[in-house]
C-alpha cells in the first residue's frame, strides 16, 4: 500500500498546544522560542561546539544544516536536555535547559533520528505508552491519539504492528508520538532519514500544517540540501562553528552572482591567470577552478577566448546552499578538500 496520504494537506487540522502539560510556559510574546548564546561542548579532546549563537522565533521552521561531525546533533541533544553543555547557555521559552530541564521537557516534543518505536506493539499501543509518560489517561489520551491518527493518515493502521509498516508510515508514528502532549516546540533530528522522496514531501506537508495551524515552532537538523531549502531560516554548522545564518534565499544571494566551474589540466595556473586578467577570487576545489561572477553567461565567452586550449569543460549554475557552504568554509560539504 502506498505511503501517500489520501487526504489533502489543506484539510489537516491540529489543535493549538494547550492544557496541563504546557503549564508554566510563558504566554505569547515577542521573545524568541529558542535562544542559544556562545554554546560550547567538548567530547574528550574534541571540540564539538565552539561558541554557537542563534535565536529561533516563535512559529518558525529553523534548520541546522551541516555535514556529519559539524555539531548539529550536539546542539540538538543540548536543546532536548539530553546533554549538558560545557559552556554558554540555551533557553527555550525563557526556560534554561540546564537549570529548568524538567519544565523544558514538558513543552517540547522530540523526534530522534534513530527509531524509538517498539515494533512489536501496534501503533495505538506505542502512542498509549507515550501518553502515560506525560500523565495522560482515559478519554483525554484516547482523544489525543484519535486527533493525531486521522490527519496523519494512520487511522486505518492503528491496530497494526509497527514492524509491518513502511518506513514512511513509521516516521509518521514517530511524529505523532512527539506531538501527543501538544508541545509548543518540536525538535527533529534528521527527520527524513530512510524516507523516499514522496514520503519526504508528505512528511514536510505535515510540518507545514503544524506551523500554520497550531503555531508550533520547529527546529530540525539535516544534512540534506533539499530539506534545508524548506526552512524559514538556516544555521549552517561546520566543525562546531556557525558559519552562516539566514533564510536560504538570503544566504544564496550573498554569493554575488553565478557559479562557474572550469575543468583544466593545470587548475592552479589557470586560477592565477584568471585572477590576474579579470580580478576576483577564483579558487581551486577538487581539481577544478571555481569562479563566482555576476552574469556568468556573459563572462564565459570572455574566459574561453582569453585562455584558448586550456579549458577542457565549463559549467554554469545558480548558487546553491552547498556553494554557500564552500564560500564560508573553503571546502565541500562532504570531504576535506580545501579550496585554495
Amino acid at each position: 500500500m502506498s505511503d501517500h496520504h489520501t487526504k489533502d494537506i489543506s484539510e489537516v487540522r491540529y489543535e493549538r498546544p494547550s492544557g496541563r502539560i504546557a503549564e508554566g510556559v510563558p504566554s505569547e510574546t515577542d521573545r524568541p522560542a529558542i535562544e542559544v548564546e556562545n554554546l560550547r561542548h567538548v567530547y574528550g579532546n574534541r571540540q564539538a561546539l565552539a561558541g554557537v549563537t542563534f535565536t529561533v522565533s516563535r512559529g518558525e521552521i529553523f534548520g541546522l544544516l551541516g555535514p556529519n561531525g559539524g555539531g548539529k546533533t550536539t546542539v540538538f541533544k543540548i536543546l532536548s536536555t539530553l546533554l549538558l553543555p560545557t559552556g554558554g547557555r540555551a533557553q527555550i521559552f525563557d526556560l534554561d535547559v540546564v537549570r529548568e530541564s524538567h519544565r523544558v521537557r514538558r513543552c517540547i516534543g522530540v523526534v530522534f533520528q534513530s527509531p524509538s518505536l517498539d515494533k512489536k506493539l501496534t501503533v495505538v499501543e506505542n502512542l498509549r505508552h507515550q501518553g502515560h509518560l506525560y500523565g495522560l489517561r482515559g478519554r483525554t489520551l484516547s482523544h489525543r491519539i484519535h486527533e493525531l491518527l486521522t490527519p496523519m493518515g494512520l487511522a486505518d493502521r492503528a491496530r497494526e504492528l509497527v514492524e509491518t509498516l513502511s518506513g514512511g508510515l513509521q516516521r509518521r508514528v514517530e511524529l505523532a508520538k512527539g506531538l501527543l502532549h501538544r508541545p509548543h516546540l518540536l525538535l527533529l533530528d534528521e527527520p527524513s532519514t530512510g524516507l523516499d522522496p514522496g514520503a519526504r514531501r508528505d512528511f514536510w506537508g505535515h510540518l507545514q500544517a503544524l506551523r500554520r495551524q497550531a503555531g508550533v515552532t520547529i527546529l530540525l537538523t539535516t544534512h540534506l540540501m533539499e530539506e534545508a531549502e524548506g526552512c524559514d531560516r538556516l544555521g549552517i554548522l561546520d566543525r562546531g562553528r556557525l558559519v552562516a545564518l539566514g533564510s536560504p534565499n538570503a544566504l544564496k544571494e550573498k554569493i554575488g552572482g553565478d557559479v562557474i566551474t572550469v575543468q583544466t589540466q593545470e587548475p592552479e595556473k589557470l586560477r592565477d591567470q584568471i585572477r590576474e586578467k579579470f580580478g576576483g577570487e577564483p579558487k581551486v576545489l577538487d581539481g577544478t577552478v571555481r569562479i563566482e561572477r555576476p552574469k556568468g553567461h556573459e563572462f564565459i565567452p570572455q574566459l574561453v577566448e582569453a585562455f584558448p586550449g586550456q579549458i577542457e569543460a565549463i559549467t554554469l549554475g545558480k548558487p546553491t546552499l552547498e556553494d554557500v557552504f564552500i564560500q564560508q568554509t573553503g571546502h565541500r560539504f562532504w570531504g576535506d578538500n580545501l579550496a585554495s
